[in-house]
């Protein structure tokens, strides 16, 4: 009797592991640079489940890619993820994914940053012989006449 006890047990915990194991993905990153396709080493990708209303949780995880720009994690929960990739010398990336379906990859391209501007310094675009825009008038300045 005990050992149908424990029979019994065991099966209904592996089956119990089967079903789990239906509502988890496995991910897979490859992270590039976006003008020539080549990988990013050592990139952070960083995943937040994200709750029904649009917030993300608390909690996540960070993976690190490796030379060809791969990184994969086994055990992601179907649902809304939020997925957010840093690397030096690129613009963070971030977007959500619906994971549905045990098996995914996700490529993300890499940008390089983008120029910024000021407003209190000439803009490449604007010619040297343009008029600027004059400063308002200082009421306090001495040079007012009287």
């Amino acid at each position: 009797m005990r050992k149908l006890a424990i029979g019994l047990a065991t099966a209904v915990l592996l089956a119990a592991l089967a079903l789990a194991q239906d509502d988890m993905a496995l991910l897979s990153f490859v992270v590039i640079r976006d003008y020539n396709g080549k990988p990013i080493r050592n990139a952070s990708v960083v995943m937040h489940p994200v709750e029904k209303n649009g917030k993300q949780s608390k909690g996540g995880l960070q993976l690190k890619t490796d030379a060809e720009g791969k990184a994969n994690f086994d055990g992601v929960p179907y649902g809304k993820l939020r997925i957010q990739v840093l690397a030096q010398g690129f613009q963070t990336f971030g977007d959500d994914y619906a994971i549905d379906k045990p098996t995914m990859e996700i490529t993300v391209k890499m940008k390089r940053p983008q120029g910024q501007y000021s407003i209190y310094e000439e803009h490449p675009e604007q010619k040297k012989d343009e008029p600027q825009a004059q400063k308002p008038a200082d009421n306090n300045s001495k040079d007012k006449p009287q």
